[in-house]
C-alpha cells in the first residue's frame, strides 16, 4: 500500500509540474526520452518499437502507450479525484459525453437531467469555466513572473484532507512559526491556532523517511523527543493526511 501510494503521488507531481503543452500530450520530451507523464515510463529515442508488425518511432509508440494504457489524456485527465480537478461528478459525466460526441438530446437520455436546453445550459457553463479559467491561468503565470514579490505561498502537502484557508500561509510566515514555537528540534507547545499546527506538522515530518513503513511505537519514539504530548501529535499527522496506515494501527506510512 505505501508503494502504492507513493507511485501514486510521484505520477501527480508529474501532471502538476508539467506544462500545458505537455499535458495535452500526456508525454514530457527529454534529450534522449520521451517519458509518460502518467505512469513515468520512457521511451527511448532513435528505437523503432514493433506493436503487432506496426513499426513505430519513440513517439509515435508514446502515444500509442497512453491510448492503450491510461485511454488517452482526456479519460486520464477527467478520472482524477475532483479535490485535483475540480470537476464535480456531474460535469465529470458531462465532459466524457461531450467528447464521445454525443447529441444534447443523446446527454438527456443517458444522464436523466431535466431538458435537452439544461444540457446545453451545462454546456454553456462549462464554456463560461473554460473562459475564466483562461484568464486565471494567464493572470497566475503572469504573477510568477514577477520576481521581486516575495510572498510565495508554503506548498500544500499532497494529500492534505482538509484544504482551506488554513493553508494561507507564506513562506515567510512560516519561518516566523517555527522560530516561536521550535527551540532546536522541540516543541514548545501544540496549542496554537489551526493554520500554526500544519506548518508545525510539516516541519516534523523531516524526522519521518518516505520510503519506510513504521510501526506506531517507533513513531510514538521519534514524536516523544519533539513534544511531551506524542499521542495528539500522531494523531493530526493523520487526520491532516501527512501519514497513512493499515486498519488495525500496525504500520504507518508518509503518504
Amino acid at each position: 500500500v505505501a508503494v502504492a501510494e507513493e507511485i501514486m503521488s510521484e505520477k501527480l507531481d508529474s501532471v502538476f509540474n508539467s506544462s500545458f503543452d505537455e499535458l495535452l500530450n500526456g508525454y514530457k520530451e527529454e534529450q534522449n526520452f520521451y517519458t509518460c507523464l502518467f505512469c513515468g515510463k520512457k521511451f527511448e529515442k532513435g528505437i523503432i518499437y514493433n506493436c503487432d508488425n506496426i513499426f513505430m518511432d519513440a513517439e509515435k509508440y508514446t502515444k500509442y502507450h497512453i491510448k492503450g494504457e491510461h485511454g488517452g489524456v482526456f479519460s486520464y485527465l477527467l478520472s482524477l479525484d475532483k479535490k485535483i480537478t475540480g470537476i464535480s461528478e456531474q460535469q465529470q459525466s458531462l465532459l466524457k459525453l461531450f467528447y464521445e460526441g454525443k447529441t444534447d438530446s443523446e446527454i438527456q437520455k443517458s444522464l436523466n437531467i431535466g431538458s435537452v436546453s439544461t444540457v446545453r445550459n451545462h454546456k454553456f457553463q462549462l464554456k463560461e469555466r473554460e473562459r475564466q479559467a483562461k484568464i486565471f491561468l494567464t493572470l497566475s503565470t503572469l504573477l510568477k513572473d514577477r520576481k521581486d514579490i516575495k510572498d510565495e505561498f508554503v506548498e500544500i502537502h499532497q494529500h492534505a484532507t482538509m484544504v482551506d484557508d488554513r493553508y494561507n500561509v507564506t513562506k515567510e510566515e512560516e519561518e516566523t512559526i517555527l522560530k516561536k514555537y521550535f527551540e532546536g528540534d522541540v516543541l514548545k507547545t501544540f496549542h496554537v491556532k489551526e493554520k500554526f499546527k500544519i506548518v508545525i506538522l510539516r516541519h516534523i515530518m523531516r524526522f519521518f523517511e518516505k520510503d519506510k513503513i513504521y510501526t506506531e511505537r517507533d513513531i510514538s519514539d521519534i514524536l516523544k523527543n519533539i513534544y511531551s504530548d506524542f499521542v495528539t501529535l500522531r494523531r493530526y499527522l493523520i487526520e491532516y493526511g501527512f501519514f497513512d496506515r493499515v486498519a488495525d494501527g500496525s504500520k504507518y506510512w508518509v503518504k
